[in-house]
């Protein structure tokens, strides 16, 4: 039997439905159980538990030969990461003691970047997870496509996607959370030794200027993308509820400026199957 934490969710679903029409057995840990009815239904096991503790995790992974851990996203963290510290401490206490035979742990690229930014809880999890006595696998994807999903009413209404990924005419590694939940299934089946490190992106890299053509193809109308000023960005973050936004604009600076990106050789990062465009017209169509 396989634990998969965030199962309501778009990588989560995925990684189940995959693992399930392999004839594996699932159990869902998840903070509501109403929530996941629909899993139930599928004859997912459910297992109740929130991700900062330790007890009730270490119950829902009991009996489980692989564990997927998918954190969860703060997208404003208090400075220090006290949240993710956390979450971290939880996890790693339960996973020594329900013992699995190998944990599969979502993380991001970039995680091996040095400078504090938005993605360094990411890098704390890892750092504690090598720590772990069994194998452990980090998949490490790249941008998603659904993040798309932020840009769909401004595109469709006004025919403009403002971007902070800059400049416009630089291909950008992008991926779909289908693919990820797949490689994610692949990785809890294999066997392996120690610490593996596993990089993904899709079957091509996007642009900007490339997304907004997607969308213009998707909506059957022009769509352009313009460059929104970082000078903009403390302000914009904060209107929208940001309490510390220093965090996500040094994510940025670091995809734009490099320093956030793949550590693995280019002929070593895996390529997903999905592209953009299948991603963007389920988004236009609502059926994402």
């Amino acid at each position: 039997m396989y634990a998969i934490t965030g199962i309501t969710g778009k990588v989560g679903s995925a990684l189940a439905r995959e693992l399930m029409a392999a004839g594996h057995p699932v159990r869902g840990v998840v903070r509501d159980a109403a929530r996941a009815a629909s899993w139930a239904e599928r004859g997912c096991e459910l297992a109740t538990a929130r991700m900062d503790d330790a007890t009730a995790l270490a119950a829902a992974f009991d009996g489980a030969i692989g564990i997927f851990i998918l954190p969860p996203s703060v997208s404003d963290p208090t400075p220090g990461f006290p949240e993710a510290r956390t979450v971290i401490d939880a996890v790693s206490a339960a996973i020594l003691k329900a013992r699995p035979e190998k944990v599969v742990c979502l993380s991001t690229i970039g995680a091996q970047a040095s400078e504090s930014n938005l993605l360094t809880q990411h890098t704390m999890m890892e750092e504690a997870l090598r720590a772990m006595p069994m194998p452990v696998a980090f998949l490490r994807p790249c941008w998603f496509m659904e993040n798309a999903a932020w840009d769909l009413t401004s595109a469709r209404d006004n025919g403009v996607i403002a971007s902070y990924l800059q400049p416009l005419d630089k291909p950008v590694s992008m991926v779909s959370t289908a693919d990820v939940g797949r490689v994610a299934a692949e990785l809890l089946q294999q066997t392996w030794s120690g610490v593996r490190i596993v990089e993904l992106e899709g079957p091509r890299r996007v642009s900007p200027n490339d997304l907004a053509l997607a969308f213009a193809r998707a909506l059957d109308r022009p769509v352009r993308a313009e460059v929104a000023g970082k000078e903009t960005w403390e302000a914009l973050f904060r209107s929208q509820g940001m309490k510390h936004p220093l965090l996500r604009i040094r994510m940025f600076d670091g995809l734009n400026e490099g320093w956030i990106g793949f550590e693995s050789h280019p002929d070593e990062v895996i390529r997903g199957r999905v592209e953009l465009d299948m991603v963007l017209g389920a988004l236009a169509s609502g059926s994402a």
